[in-house]
């Protein structure tokens, strides 16, 4: 019997502003954690269940990709970890008779958070064209809807097939081998969403689109930056890296417009001193930086250590390496030293002393690292930032030596194993040419289309099927009307998921829901793997029993699929795949470089690291066959009088589009989410005051867009800068702006305007 989800959708009556948090975890974490866990499972079930998360005979944890390192807590899970495996390990349920009562304009009218609670999915569910309800339908019977409608198509590019970031590399290898089978490269993911900006800018300047370092770089490095980056709620056992380090010596910036609990004081709950002390102060400085001045930030500390380096020659700058190793460093520098300090000023909102002052930690700092988050990388600008900060670690030859280097720190469980895997929709002809050579069809060379391109195909009937391994499609992208509409005109819309979300009720003509494992459940005798946010591969085994007995494990999922569409497919044997995991690792390490004997070198207790040539060799595999300094224009972004600059934001509460409750305990919202944080003063100016109701107007070039009726927060977020949670906010940014290069939504740098609320009928 399931546990008692909730019956009537949350308000916001109850929403409550308090002074947000000066530390983070603690003994409020732990009891947060538990109470979450004991509310889906139940006592005994939630302490089976944390007890094997991310242990070297257990399963990884869905809530983020931060590394586990060699030694492991008992407890190795923070609190938003266990949140992550309550809601999947939930003992809620959502059956046939729940279908039955909701229509699926009932569904599409409910909050995300109330559709995530409702519980595991369990078994295949059908919405026929036309109709209003979902209904039950065999496995046999949603696998020959799907195939019939892609056979059905014009040509093999109509089809899109998305992958969220929490499939097992097993099921990403096999997935990207299905849909070139069937001829396309259309494989948008998440990754557009939020990292394709590294990607773009590190695979340039540094030869791989990863980052350069180990956890045990982070343990020993002298400095570390953590910019546009909040891990106290997004990769909260992050803190403890930094505490460790912190233990080692190192001193810690953190550059952000809003001021994170996390970074301030860390009370770690797995020490004493973290439940009955004071914790860690971690961050010794805080840049309290107005949005998109990251990259003048980085360009003025380069300027810096130049000038340092013409007062002291030869030893500031690692000229050996710079001149062995790098290749443009002569127009970068040319353009650096023509920077203006009244742009910087303007960009960063910081004063020319605080930016010396950084620079001066970084000249007694032997090793750095930069991390950052989604901070950085969703402006218009983004590529161009972390290209910038790869310039600044260049110069000293923070690059490829222990302690120091890139380090953008991933989201979702899998993200990096899924492009790792050959789900992206331009991959390099020697992975197609693997893939040929190992399987013997020709795969499609032409490139497919990212996020924002499948949007606007589908808005245009360009693309008419549309298929998703995980996620939450249309709560996660941008320009929201567009994007349901978007939706709404596919012929079929398919979601494999474990539980129910707003893509289930924004569908095509015809949808289908496929349940499938989640990953604390068992498949049988059989393990998965994954690759973290720092390149370890290593084994996921759950042992849950399944929510139904109508559940498949994703990998079933596409290979009963492709023996449908397929066929006796005399090149993949597909039905052995669905059984033997171990034939698929096989394959892959024939196809995915520094894979070699992955069978027998993921059962190794922890895994393995992948090769890489920056960090390992301080091999820059570029089109220069160097590291590339790069000239990157420093354009102030000014925002018209009367207007703030908007960022969109997690709460605590809150994993990307899964909303666990309504509080966001670190900044002091309770019961809530509708608000927008400012500065007091900038209300002020505004004629508005804390508490006050207000619109969010974005202004673009095709129109006005607004999400209604956000509280006014006055919050200590840094001067023409305001901060609201997504997706809610997600309604203004429009599909057509994005970043530079990579095509990522612009979800960090939106042009708004305050509007004082009138209800309707006001």
């Amino acid at each position: 019997m399931g546990r008692k989800a909730p019956r009537e959708d949350v308000t916001e009556d109850g929403l409550e502003v308090g002074p947000p948090k000066e530390w983070a975890a603690g003994v409020p974490g732990v009891v947060r954690s538990l109470l979450a866990s004991h509310a889906q499972m139940g006592v005994g079930r939630t302490f089976l269940t944390l007890a094997r998360v991310n242990q070297k005979d257990g399963f990884d944890c869905p809530g983020c990709a931060w590394p586990e390192g060699e030694h492991r807590s008992p407890a190795e899970f923070c609190e938003n970890g266990a949140k992550a495996v309550a809601e999947e390990a939930t003992t809620r349920r959502v059956t046939r008779d729940f279908f039955a009562r909701h229509t699926v304009d009932d569904l599409a009218a409910r909050t995300d958070y109330w559709l995530g609670q409702q519980g595991r999915l369990t078994e295949p569910m059908h919405k026929p064209a036309g109709a209003d309800h979902y209904v039950p339908v065999s496995w046999e019977e949603a696998f020959a809807v799907i195939a019939r409608e892609l056979r059905a198509l014009a040509g093999p590019d109509e089809a899109l097939f998305y992958t969220s970031g929490r499939t097992s590399n097993e099921a990403a290898f096999l997935y990207q081998l299905l849909v070139r089978r069937f001829g396309t490269n259309n494989l948008p993911d998440c990754s557009n969403m939020c990292h394709e900006s590294s990607g773009s800018a590190l695979n340039e300047t540094l030869g791989i689109g990863k980052g350069t370092v180990s956890l045990e770089d982070l343990h020993r490095a002298d400095l570390v930056f953590v910019v546009g980056q909040n891990p106290g709620t997004n990769h909260p056992r992050m803190l403890s890296a930094l505490e460790r380090a912190k233990r080692n010596g190192a001193r810690i910036i953190a550059v952000n417009p809003l001021p994170e609990a996390g970074l301030l004081r860390f009370k770690n709950p797995q020490r004493p001193s973290g439940l009955a002390g004071r914790g860690t102060a971690l961050a010794d400085r805080f840049l309290q930086i107005r949005l998109n001045g990251d990259l003048a930030l980085f360009k003025a500390l380069s300027r810096l250590l130049l000038e340092a380096e013409d007062a002291a020659p030869g030893t500031v700058l690692d000229r050996a390496f710079v001149e062995s190793s790098t290749c443009g460093f002569d127009a970068w520098e040319k353009d650096v030293r023509a920077l203006d300090w009244a742009d910087v000023a303007e960009a960063t909102g910081l004063d020319r002393r605080a930016v010396e002052d950084t620079a001066r930690d970084v000249l007694g700092a032997g090793s750095v690292i930069v991390c950052w988050a989604m901070g950085l990388t969703q402006h218009r600008n983004s590529v161009a930032t972390i290209r910038e900060v790869v310039n600044f670690l260049l110069l000293r030859g923070n690059v490829g030596r222990p302690g120091a280097g890139v380090c953008p720190v991933r989201g979702h469980s899998n993200v990096q194993g899924d492009r790792t895997m050959g789900i992206y929709e331009r991959p390099p002809a020697r992975f197609l040419d693997a893939l040929r050579d190992e399987f013997g069809f020709e795969p499609p060379r032409h490139h497919g289309m990212d996020t924002v391109e499948a949007i606007r195909a589908l808005r245009s009937g360009e693309a008419k099927v549309f298929v998703a391994m995980g996620g939450n499609f249309v709560a996660a992208t941008p320009d929201t009307a567009v994007t349901e509409a978007a939706m709404r005109r596919a012929r079929l819309t398919v979601q494999v998921s474990t539980k129910l979300n707003r893509s289930h009720a924004v569908c095509g003509r015809e949808a289908l829901i496929l349940p499938t494992l989640g990953r604390t459940e068992r498949d049988g005798d059989r393990f998965v793997t994954v690759e973290d946010s720092m390149g370890m591969v290593h084994a996921s085994r759950g042992r849950l029993r399944p929510a139904s007995d109508g559940l498949l494990p994703e990998v079933a999922i596409v290979c009963r699929l492709a023996r449908e569409l397929f066929g006796a497919d005399p090149h993949v044997p597909w039905e052995t795949f669905e059984t033997d995991y171990d034939a698929v690792r096989d394959r892959i390490a024939r196809v995915v470089p520094g894979f070699d004997d992955f069978n027998a070198r993921v059962r190794v207790p922890g895994g393995f690291a992948l090769p890489n040539p920056p960090r390992d060799e301080r091999r820059f595999p570029t089109a220069t066959g160097r590291a590339n300094f790069t000239v990157n224009a420093l354009e102030v972004l000014r925002v018209p009088e009367g207007r703030l600059l908007l960022q969109t934001v997690r709460s605590h509460d809150q994993y990307n589009t899964t909303i666990y409750g309504m509080d966001d305990h670190y900044r002091g919202v309770r019961a809530g989410r509708r608000v927008v944080f400012v500065h007091p003063d900038d209300l002020t100016e505004r004629g508005l005051a804390d508490g006050d109701t207000v619109d969010l107007v974005s202004e673009w070039p095709d129109g006005e867009r607004r999400a209604e009726a956000f509280r006014a927060v006055a919050y200590p977020t840094a001067r023409g800068c305001c901060a609201a949670y997504f997706p809610e906010t997600n309604v203004l940014v429009p599909l057509d702006s994005v970043a530079e290069t990579s095509n990522t939504p612009t979800s960090k740098s939106v042009v708004i305007r305050l509007h004082r609320h009138v209800p309707d009928g006001g």
